[in-house]
Order: structure tokens, then sequence, then C-alpha cells
């Protein structure tokens, strides 16, 4: 598969819509400038590969591309639609499927209180907070390109405990419409509260921009899944995602996508 520049990747906007609450992979691509963008062909592609930090979209028509194209460039999380798991399977023996329940909220989020903490948008002077984050939160910055990149961003939220960067909240997957939040709070500060703060905040910064807010999570991450339905998101849709050449996460606190 041919990788594409960005001035490229920003001509397939049309490919990427209609845009719906989830995971936005190929607009944040365009909108964020990481990540990348495959095709089976140039100028006038039949399939599109977009890759943002592990998450996969695959689209177009499946005939147009054989195992041998999609090996090299996947390992992670693929959303596709049924047309491509033939493909995917032959490709990729052992790909798993992992389900996913999509909530959007559709009004203002409920007020959470921020008792013996601090909550406020993180910026470039944050970089070192974020990059201080265990092994467990790190993933966080992955989908801006780093910690340096994702407090430059603006996208992101922070509580802050005794100084130290307890949790974050950020917007994953940036659209035209939507805004897919991702959620991390330390494990020795779980259960504060920290997590549906953060969210909150950056809930209202993201209506503030005219955008909607959605959430992305597993069936069996309960506290996830607790923190959106206490924000006010409701049930979307049920999904699922194509799980190549890495373990399904398990659930650990609050983490949302």
């Amino acid at each position: 598969m041919k990788r594409l520049t960005p001035e490229q990747t920003a001509t397939l906007k049309e490919w990427f819509l209609p845009e719906r609450p989830g995971p936005l992979i190929g607009l944040h691509v365009i909108h964020s400038g990481y990540g990348a963008c495959f095709v089976d062909r140039w100028p006038a592609p039949q399939a599109v590969l977009a890759e943002i930090a592990g998450n996969y979209a695959l689209l177009g028509a499946a005939q147009a591309l054989t195992a041998a194209d999609i090996q090299p460039h996947i390992q992670g999380f693929v959303e596709t639609s049924d047309d491509f798991v033939p493909l995917l399977r032959t490709a990729f023996p052992d790909v798993k499927t992992w389900q996913r329940v999509i909530f959007e909220l559709p009004g203002a989020p409920r007020q959470m209180p921020a008792d013996g903490y601090s909550v406020r948008r993180l910026g470039p002077p944050d970089a070192h907070h974020l990059s201080g984050l265990g092994r467990e939160s790190a993933w966080i910055s992955t989908m801006w390109g780093g910690p340096d990149s994702l407090a430059s961003s603006g996208f992101a939220w922070g509580a802050f405990v005794a100084g130290q960067l307890a949790s974050v909240a950020c917007t994953a997957f940036l659209g035209d419409t939507y805004e897919d939040i991702g959620v991390v709070t330390e494990p020795g500060f779980r259960g504060l509260g920290l997590s549906p703060a953060c969210a909150m905040a950056l809930c209202n910064d993201i209506r503030a921009r005219g955008h909607r807010p959605s959430w992305s999570t597993s069936p069996d991450n309960l506290a996830s899944m607790w923190v959106a339905e206490k924000l006010g998101f409701v049930v979307q849709r049920y999904d699922r995602l194509y799980v190549v050449g890495v373990p399904i996460p398990e659930p650990a606190g609050t983490l949302a996508t």
C-alpha cells in the first residue's frame, strides 16, 4: 500500500463521512496531523487504511486489497465493515473480536464537584506531568504524538492532587462534529471522583467549541461505563473492533477508548 502525504490525506476527508459518535480515526489524522493514511493506489484509491497509535480504520472495496497488502501495516485495533472481515481473517488468522459500547452526550454534562483537588486545562508547561504518568496511563498522549504535543494541543484537562497530575481527560479522536473522549486516572488516586471531574470539564469545553462529546468503551469496563452514565452519556450503539497482534485490554480503573 502507498503511504500518503498529509496533503493527500486531507483530500480523502469525504471517505470518513458521515461522522458518527465513536473513534474518528481518519478525521483525527487529518485534523491533528498525527498518524498515517495508506491507499491501494493513487490517485483514485479504492481502499483506504487510516492509522493513529495502533488504531485503524479500514474502508472502501475489500476486493481492492490482498492479505499481503495489509499484513505489514496493521497491529492493533481495527474498525471496519463486515466486507473486510474475511480479508482480515486470511491475513491474520489469530484476529480477535472486541465488543464495544459507544455513548454520546445529548446535553450538558452533570456537574461533578472538585473537592480537595484542582481541575484545569493542560498547557505546554504540563508536558513533564504527562511524561511522568505511569505505564497504565501513558497511552493517553499517544493520539497526539506524545506528552509534549498533547500538552500543547489545548484538548486535555487534568486533575491535580497536592501538585501531582492524578487524572487526565482529553479528546482522543477529533472530528468535525464529535470528539471522542479518553480518560485515565493513576492507580493510587482512583475512587476519588477525579475521572468524572476531568471529563466534565472536557465535555463543557467540547460543547463550547460547538462539538458533541462521545465516549467509547467495552461492556466489561464497568468503571468506564459508570463514569459515562454518571456524566449523562447515553448508549448510541453497540459495536466491535477487530484486534490484531496485541492482547485485548483488560479493564483498569476508569479508562475510556
